[in-house]
């Protein structure tokens, strides 16, 4: 009975024993689990700030900033090319409009000089027995240069006297007049002339005839400087 009783106690306290050793084990294991849910929280923390930084330096690459060299340009672009563009602009626009003016003033000389050579020529072609020595006294006003002179030797010593000793009349008409070069200086003309020239009371001569006529702007007017027969 006595032994009974000494074997009933020591299988409680085994009993007891493994409980306590179960129940620390089962400790253990909590103490365990806990540390490894802290530390996969930490890897987890961990992780997530590396793939923060992951997508921080990604931003970084994908958006690199703009080169020096590129800046340089754009900085020559501006301060260098848009200027001088502008100025070969401003130069072309002027050349145009001198290019513009010069034709115009070409245009004018040429009706001008033409005008010119046309009035001129029934001037110096037209003469009345009475009148010769005052018409063509004012024709040489028309003259410049050496074509000049000689038209005034000529008319002085030949055209006048002969018109007043013959009765001699002429009278010239320009039917076509064409410009062969104009600047505003300096022109060419080409006429055409019909003269109708009596002589007493004879019956009248019609000629025809197209002379080269060389024109010089002098003090505002168109003067003839040449004028030879073609």
């Amino acid at each position: 009975m006595t032994e009974n009783k000494h074997l009933s106690e020591e299988s409680v306290d085994e009993t007891e024993a493994r409980v306590e050793d179960d129940t620390a084990a089962d400790d253990t294991a909590s103490d365990e689990t806990a540390a490894d849910d802290t530390t996969t929280e930490t890897r987890g923390r961990h992780a997530a700030q590396e793939d923060t930084e992951t997508v921080e330096n990604a931003d970084e690459v994908s958006t690199p900033a703009k080169p020096k060299r590129q800046r340089d340009w754009a900085r020559v672009v501006a301060f260098g090319v848009l200027p001088a563009l502008a100025l070969l602009l401003a130069m072309g626009a002027g050349f145009l409009k001198f290019m513009d003016l010069a034709v115009r003033e070409s245009n004018t000389a040429r009706d001008e000089s033409v005008q010119a050579a046309k009035d001129s020529t029934v001037a110096l072609l037209t003469y009345k027995p009475d009148t010769v020595e005052q018409q063509l006294t004012a024709a040489r006003d028309r003259l410049t240069g050496e074509f000049r002179g000689q038209y005034t030797d000529l008319t002085n010593n030949v055209v006048i006297p002969g018109a007043k000793q013959k009765q001699i009349s002429a009278v010239a008409s320009v039917p076509a007049a064409a410009s062969v070069s104009a600047n505003p200086g300096h022109a060419v003309v080409l006429v055409f002339v019909n003269q109708t020239v009596t002589v007493g009371s004879g019956p009248p001569a019609d000629t025809a005839s197209s002379v080269r006529i060389t024109l010089d702007k002098v003090g505002g007017r168109w003067l003839i400087s040449q004028f030879d027969p073609v």
